[in-house]
Order: C-alpha cells, then sequence, then structure tokens
C-alpha cells in the first residue's frame, strides 16, 4: 500500500480519537494574555500529545510563556503552531464545544486548536519520529514576542516548516504579506484654548498633517496598504493637545515595498513651528513570499491527488503567522495546513470533522517525503 493511503485509512479509523483529543484541548481556554491559562492549556496539550507520541515535549518557559517543542533526532522537518488564542476566560460557559453533524464549534477550534490536534496525530501515524520537530507557542497572536527566537532558531536547522495554521477554505496559504506596526508620536505645546490659544502648538493640528501624508504612501497596486489605526490625543476639553498619537498598521507582499514605506515614514517631519514628530517602530515580520512554498506546495498537491483528496489550491491572505518568521530566516515554508472550515476570530468559528483525518493525512505524507528527501 501506498503510504499515503496508509496515512489516510490509518488516520480516518482514528477519527473519533481526534474529536475526543479536539474537545480536551478546546475546553481548556487560552486567551494569550491569561498566562495561568495559556500555562494549563500547555500541561494539556503535552499530556494529548505524550499520549500520541510516547513522550513529554520540553517546556520552555519565557517571560510566564509556556511553548512546547518535541524533538527527534536531528531535525529536518519542522512542525508548527500556536495553542493561544483570542477569546477571554469564561467564553467556553456561554459557547461550548459542541457537534452538529460534521461540524465542530468552540472557541479557538478553527484557528488553530484543530490544527494541532491533526498536527499531532498526522506525526503520530508515522512508522517513526526521526527528523521531525513539533513547536507549539503559546502568544502568536500577540505577535510571538517570547517565542520568536524559538521559531527562527527552529527553523534555520530544518530544510522545511509546515504551518498548522487553518486553511483558507480548503485552500493552503502560499503567501502573506509583511507587516510592520508604527507608532508616530507628536509633540506639541499645550496651552488654555480660551485665553492663550496662540501660545499652543496644537498636537491634533500636527498630527492631522501627518495622517494625510501617511495615507499616501500606499500602493495599491503593489499590494500595499499604509493605515493610521489606534489615535489618541489631548487631556482636557478645554487644553490646546500638547501630545498625540497614531499606530500604523502596514502591510506589503515584498520586503522591498516595506523598506520603502520605512523610509518614507523616517522621513516626516513637523509641518507647524515648534512641534516635533517621532516615528518608532513597533513589530515587524518578513512577507512570506510565493518562492518560499512553491516547491512544497507543489509536493503537497502530488499528494493530495494520491490522497484522492482532489486539486489543493493555493492563496495569499494578508494576515500574518508564524510562518513569515521561517520564510524571514529563508526557511522553505508551507502554510494553511491545518483545520478545514471558517470563522477564525469570529463568533462560530468551527471545522468539518471529516476533513481532520484528510488533512492529518496529507501532513504526514508531507512529513514522510521531506524527512526522507
Amino acid at each position: 500500500m501506498d503510504p499515503s493511503s496508509r496515512f489516510l485509512e490509518t488516520l480516518t479509523r482514528r477519527a473519533s480519537e481526534m474529536v475526543d483529543a479536539l474537545q480536551r484541548i478546546v475546553d481548556s481556554e487560552s486567551p494569550t494574555e491569561d498566562l495561568d491559562a495559556v500555562q494549563h492549556t500547555a500541561l494539556e496539550v503535552a499530556e494529548v500529545g505524550r499520549g500520541l507520541l510516547g513522550t513529554s515535549p520540553e517546556v520552555i518557559e519565557v517571560d510566564g510563556c509556556s511553548h512546547l517543542r518535541w524533538s527527534f533526532g536531528a531535525p529536518r522537518v519542522l512542525i508548527l503552531g500556536h495553542f493561544d488564542t483570542v477569546w477571554p476566560m469564561g467564553t467556553i460557559d456561554r459557547w461550548p464545544f459542541a457537534l452538529d453533524g460534521d461540524r465542530a464549534t468552540g472557541p479557538g477550534i478553527f484557528d488553530m486548536k484543530g490544527g494541532l490536534v491533526q498536527g499531532l496525530f498526522a506525526v503520530s501515524a508515522l512508522s517513526d519520529l526521526d527528523g521531525v520537530e513539533i513547536l507549539f507557542n503559546s502568544d502568536e497572536e500577540t505577535g510571538s514576542r517570547t517565542s520568536q527566537a524559538l521559531v527562527e532558531e527552529a527553523a534555520r536547522r530544518v530544510k522545511a516548516a509546515l504551518v498548522l495554521e487553518p486553511s483558507a477554505d480548503g485552500a493552503l496559504k502560499v503567501a502573506r504579506k509583511g507587516i510592520a506596526s508604527y507608532q508616530l508620536l507628536v509633540t506639541g505645546r499645550a496651552a488654555h484654548a480660551g485665553l492663550e490659544p496662540e501660545r499652543g502648538i496644537n498636537a491634533v493640528v500636527e498630527l492631522a498633517g501627518q495622517i494625510e501624508a501617511i495615507t499616501k504612501m500606499g500602493r495599491l497596486e503593489a499590494g500595499t496598504t499604509v493605515t493610521p489605526t489606534l489615535t489618541q490625543a489631548g487631556t482636557a476639553q478645554n487644553t490646546i493637545p500638547a501630545h498625540a498619537q497614531t499606530w500604523i498598521d502596514v502591510r506589503a507582499r515584498t520586503d522591498a515595498e516595506l523598506d520603502r514605506v520605512q523610509a518614507e515614514l523616517g522621513s516626516l517631519h513637523a509641518k507647524l513651528d515648534g512641534a516635533e514628530v517621532n516615528v518608532e517602530r513597533r513589530h515587524f515580520r518578513s512577507p512570506l513570499e510565493r518562492s518560499a512554498s512553491a516547491n512544497l506546495f507543489d509536493l503537497a498537491v502530488a499528494h493530495a491527488e494520491k490522497l484522492g483528496l482532489g486539486k489543493l489550491q493555493g492563496v495569499e491572505v494578508g494576515g500574518a503567522s508564524d510562518g513569515n518568521l521561517t520564510a524571514g530566516v529563508g526557511c522553505p515554508t508551507l502554510d494553511g495546513l491545518g483545520a478545514v472550515g471558517a470563522g477564525a476570530h469570529a463568533e462560530g468559528e468551527h471545522i468539518f470533522i471529516s476533513k481532520m483525518a484528510e488533512r492529518a493525512a496529507l501532513v504526514a505524507s508531507l512529513v514522510e517525503a521531506l524527512r526522507k528527501s
């Protein structure tokens, strides 16, 4: 029997086990910023993995965040995922895990606890585990602040990274825009708005001019967006504001475009006499460009056909993931190998149970091919 077919047959037989593991992990709430909750979920995921893989993961604590790593032999393939979610504690009480025919729902099930279960079962179906590394982090939803170094270190020592983020309506994610966020700070001078407004330097007026310039930096034809977002200013209704700030969300398909926008932001200067303008970059992820995923996607298409799953599609998406980090250090990366469903970060997110064994078999087939090539 072809190995791919064997994987699908084995994992299809274990479908009910996959659902049990899925419910266990979904029931364990894990909002990123609740470190106690995330630590509890780390233990739950570790226990599920121990039962499937025969060994417990290394638990890596960084600034109170718990990350899990299994490594077998000299790593050649990285399986990457996260178990934190955007849902606050208590969400499970009003929106519990539930099955309705082929659909399973619950907070975090699509992004991305379903993918974690599929990944663990995929690895458990291999004839041996040599060459596999699994890294599940707990702060991806807020930018992987404490785990970025772990992800990049792992990516540098393998030949490929397979990311268990959810699919896009069944399609794999072959490209992701890079993302950068900046904080624009404006300093003026406060004064009484009625008694002596001429003594003030209005930071809001200065900021308005800067925002007008910033919005012209985008290039929609190139896929580059530059968007002022969260904005704050002032201390009192009758006071000329001395300080104002806005956050700037930048997304682009290439590093060259990200560099261009950074240079233009760095060249901003105050328009009002006496005002000061300062731009600071707060967050950055390189793009996952199509060149980083092309060969892996072709391999996935071939294995999907062997499995009888039909023709896989590949799409570009605007959101970033840890796949941006692995691609950013030069590691071939294929994203969107997780659950098939819909509704990431939205009420009612769900996955299709019938697709779990299929996608797990696809991951197993890719790992088997990559670690032996």
